[in-house]
């Protein structure tokens, strides 16, 4: 019988992708730029691909809804973008969403497979 994988919570995604070297993410600042945090480096959603997508459940409380995806720029960089997601998001506005969307998906790589 084939075991799945065991089901692992936000900062453990978290703490691979560190070990990985995967540490920055990508914030939308409060005028509606989406930036890597603690620096001026901006981007547009067609700088970059969605290439794993996480999504956490809270087990007692659904507004502890997370998703972590994440993205690899144009040079190859990666970053994260972590929201909570339903009626709970982060951001306030429909620019947060639209960014997201514009975003295109490519094929998960399975490095990434936690």
């Amino acid at each position: 019988m084939n075991n799945p994988k065991p089901m692992l919570t936000l900062s453990e995604v978290m703490e691979k992708l560190r070990q990985k070297g995967i540490t920055n993410e990508i914030r939308m600042t409060d005028d509606k730029r989406f930036v890597i945090s603690g620096t001026e480096k901006s981007y547009q959603p067609e700088d970059l691909k969605i290439i794993r997508t996480y999504r956490f459940e809270g087990a007692s409380d659904p507004a502890d809804n997370i998703a972590l995806y994440l993205v690899k720029d144009n040079y190859e960089n990666i970053a994260m973008i972590i929201d909570s997601y339903g009626a709970n998001s982060n951001y306030e506005g429909p620019e947060f969403d639209k960014f997201l969307k514009r975003i295109p998906e490519v094929e998960a790589k399975e490095e990434f497979d936690f």
